[in-house]
């Protein structure tokens, strides 16, 4: 799972899972490009990152921008000279309401962030890596992108879309030197999961309490994940939502 001399971009890198990826790339041998909305958050991971020696570059932007994100993938080769890994991880949460509650303004907003994003974001990195011949892409999915949950309909039907997005695009590329997979974690300890919960009055710990592994994960564990799919240790792995989740889903 050593990724010397690859350069690897992730986007929602500021916090949470998308942070902790940042930095396993730079521990695994990566060049890190990082992106999130966030400036401040950002800069001060971009500082963490290089007080342990990760060679990094935060760069601003919203992936439901088509020309922001045209731009981070010309700003990584710019800086790095081609683009290997790819982690397309930012998204939003839904507000918990039941489907008829459910306004158009937020669904849109969803759907902007965590799909119409999630399109723009491969669709500038495969031309990219199209040009040098191989990659490796890995798209932040969730368990809600395999299984349903009540009051979030909008959310679950996203996240089924990434997982179809990946399936449907590893197949364009699989002869072409590009892999596409999806990480599909279930509860993790993030700022993100937090705010999904706590409108509904479901703690943490009400998690762990359902877990086969009586525990919620953490985002270290999602992004060796990453990592490993990235690596040429998965050169034989294209196409798959990977599960994560301590057993939740077949429990």
């Amino acid at each position: 799972m050593k990724l010397e001399n690859k350069v690897a971009l992730i986007t929602g890198a500021t916090s949470g899972i998308g942070k902790a990826t940042a930095k396993a790339f730079g521990v695994a041998g990566a060049k890190v490009v990082f992106s999130g909305r966030r400036e401040p958050e950002g800069k001060a991971t971009e500082a963490q990152l290089r007080d342990v020696g990760v060679d990094c570059l935060f760069v601003q932007s919203d992936v439901s921008n088509e020309a922001d994100i045209k731009a981070l993938v010309q700003t990584t080769v710019e800086k790095f000279g081609k683009l290997d890994c790819a982690f397309n991880n930012a998204g939003i949460e839904a507000r918990s309401k039941p489907l008829h509650e459910q306004s158009i303004e937020d669904f849109d907003k969803l759907m902007a962030v965590n799909v119409r994003g999630l399109f723009l974001c491969m669709k500038y990195e495969i031309q990219q890596m199209l040009t040098q011949g191989a990659g490796a892409i890995v798209n932040t999915s969730a368990i809600a992108g395999l299984i349903a949950f009540p009051g979030i309909s909008p959310y679950v039907a996203s996240k089924h879309a990434v997982v179809g997005l990946t399936r449907a695009a590893a197949l364009d590329y699989a002869k072409q030197g590009i892999r596409i997979n999806a990480v599909n974690p279930g509860a993790i300890a993030t700022e993100l999961f937090a705010r999904s919960i706590d409108p509904v009055g479901i703690t943490a710990d009400d998690f762990a309490s359902m877990a086969p592994m009586g525990r919620i994960g953490q985002a270290e564990e999602i992004a060796q994940t990453v990592v490993f799919l990235c690596s040429d240790a998965a050169s034989y792995i294209t196409g798959q939502p990977l599960v994560i989740d301590g057993g939740f889903t077949v429990s």
